[in-house]
């Protein structure tokens, strides 16, 4: 059962978890004084707004009272002064929200930033990545180039609305409680043989019916809350399996699996509907209370004042301001039946940032060790090296190894025994590994990893191929020269041309236009990860030469990984994967 206690100390945990994401930008970010600047000038045109209806307020009481006096000439002074009220009110409300809309703006840039930094930092994304397969573990967050392009965007657009309307409906508040108070007088009746009065009649009916109303709005839309967190999920999850049937298309198409991906998608999306169903009830339910709600605080006033004005108490004016005013507190006072909507799309938006957020915390570090060798030692060398799997199943043992300049060197073992993490655990973005490993000087500067499915970016040709430098960084004649080096020389002319070359070259010219990086680079140090395996033989014995002629030449190594018996005759020795000799599931290399 949830207590008082329960809720506040909920509501507590969540406004820190606002403060800690809201707070950065104001407090410690290079653009805080613009931020602070303009959230002084909108906190400035609230206030300025507010000003402006309670000068409207007294307008109507004197309007009003013109009217019920058919008094001609402050009729037409006052619809005057309403004009200049009303004009001041539109400036206002212009600025106010040109203002409002730049500060989500930049905060929304700013933040993005900060986000996107600590993505793409570290391996992080890659991290948060293969986290999914790990066992026993918490569930990473769930399509994190969603909580950067449209969370950050919905957190800071409804931070910035919903403060500055609770910040508005407060400065209303001590506005026109005042008025309201002394505007209603008092309400006087009997009880068991006493008399009693009730200063401020209106103000504590007021008070009674938004309080009514708020505990109603809170227990019909509390379900909104998970529902909108589910619906983003959702969401996600259709668009990203729809960007997946895109990339994979040719791969779908020659398996013939459109009907399995039509049913996939169809699954997706049938969630996002029956999630969606569910959400819209809930708004129906809630919508249902909130336009009564609203709808009976327009003649409540009429009803509580009517008395006082049919016995000749007040006139027509001052009616129609206790009216304005009344209308005034009790919107104020609604504030929270009027934006829990919002309020529950903002908790929902708000937590799975903070998932995020705790997501880069949860990172786990590799426990290996990466040293600088001394300039005079020209060589990678591992020692007590364990490499496991997400969830912390063992997968290679400990393991003592060197690599020197001049080496060439294939690294063989059964699918699934740990040849690519091993590169990986070299490359330094594999977390569940463990050992020492000292390195050369130039390792990072120098070295290249060839995966077997490399990734081109949708640009120019120049662009993929130099990635990821600059494409400026080479001439034409270098970019030339590595692709007809690669055994590309159909693609010298069309360095400018712009394709998504992920998709439009076949499996085996992507992979010599990866091995056409590896040869305008020039590493000391390269790893060939199953690179040529969609090459022909003759094409891949091409390639191999002159990949280990372009190390030798540098005074570099090399290693691959490769199943075809042909592969070996390019390298002088070999490391081969066994299972080790405890008799368990994890596997050893042997050098030989």
């Amino acid at each position: 059962m949830t207590t008082p206690m329960t809720k506040f100390q909920s509501f507590k945990v969540f406004s820190k978890k606002v403060w800690r994401l809201a707070a950065p930008y104001f407090m410690s970010s290079d653009q805080k004084w613009q931020a602070r600047g303009l959230l002084l000038a909108i906190v400035l045109l609230n206030l300025g707004a507010v000003y402006m209806l309670v000068q409207i307020n007294e307008w109507n009481r004197f309007f009003y009272d013109a009217l019920q006096n058919k008094d001609q000439p402050a009729f037409w002074t006052q619809l005057g002064r309403f004009t200049y009220l009303a004009f001041g009110f539109i400036i206002i409300a212009v600025y106010r929200f040109y203002l409002t809309q730049l500060l989500q703006m930049r905060w929304r840039g700013w933040m993005t930033g900060q986000y996107m930094d600590r993505w793409l930092a570290n391996k992080a994304f890659y991290q948060l990545e293969i986290s999914r397969f790990a066992k026993g573990s918490d569930a990473p967050p769930d399509n994190p180039d969603q909580r950067i392009a449209e969370d950050m965007n919905l957190f800071t657009s409804y931070t910035v609305s919903l403060s500055m309307g609770l910040l508005n409906a407060v400065v209303t508040l001590v506005s026109f409680v005042g008025i309201l108070w002394v505007l209603s007088g008092s309400f006087g009746f009997s009880f068991n043989g006493s008399d009693y009065t009730i200063p401020g009649f209106m103000v504590w009916m007021a008070v009674v019916y938004c309080v009514v109303g708020s505990v109603l709005t809170h227990y019909i839309g509390r379900p909104l809350i998970g529902l909108n967190f589910r619906q983003q999920r959702f969401e996600a999850d259709y668009r990203h399996h729809l960007i997946r049937v895109r990339e994979y298309s040719e791969s779908i198409a020659l398996d013939r699996g459109e009907p399995v991906e039509r049913q996939r998608l169809g699954g997706r999306f049938g969630q996002v509907l029956a999630n969606y169903l569910d959400l819209i009830r809930a708004q129906k339910r809630l919508t249902w209370f909130t336009v009564g709600f609203g709808q009976a605080a327009v003649v409540f006033p009429f009803i509580v004042a009517a008395p006082r004005f049919f016995s000749g108490a007040i006139q027509l004016g001052e009616l129609m301001q206790i009216s304005s005013a009344f209308g005034r507190v009790q919107d104020s006072l609604s504030w929270f039946v009027d934006n829990y909507d919002s309020l529950a799309a903002w908790r929902a938006t708000t937590d799975r940032i903070t998932s995020f957020e705790e997501s880069f915390a949860a990172l786990q570090n590799a426990d290996l060790v990466r040293e600088r060798n001394l300039a005079s030692d020209d060589q990678i060398a591992v020692d007590g090296l364990d490499l496991a799997l997400p969830g912390g199943v063992a997968l290679l043992g400990a393991s003592s190894l060197s690599l020197k300049s001049g080496d060439s060197l294939l690294l063989k073992g059964p699918s699934g025994s740990g040849k690519s993490t091993l590169f990986r655990a070299l490359a330094g973005i594999w977390p569940w590994a463990r050992g020492r490993l000292r390195l050369p000087a130039d390792f990072d500067a120098r070295v290249m990893f060839l995966p077997q499915r490399p990734y081109f970016p949708n640009d120019s040709l120049r662009t993929a191929l130099a990635y990821p430098e600059p494409a400026d960084r080479y001439t034409d004649a270098a970019l030339q020269k590595a692709l007809r080096d690669a055994l590309l020389p159909d693609l010298v002319d069309r360095l400018d041309e712009q394709d998504s070359w992920g998709q439009k070259l076949s499996g085996g010219e992507q992979q010599r236009l990866a091995i056409a990086r590896a040869f305008l680079k020039q590493p000391r140090w390269l790893f060939v990860d199953e690179a040529t395996s969609a090459l022909d033989e003759q094409a891949e014995a091409v390639l191999y030469e002159r990949l280990h002629a372009m190390v030798k030449a540098s005074d570099g190594a090399m290693v691959s990984i490769a199943h075809r018996s042909t592969v070996a005759g390019f390298h002088e020795r070999q490391w081969a994967l066994a299972v080790d000799a405890s008799g368990s599931h994890r596997w050893q290399i042997a050098p030989g």
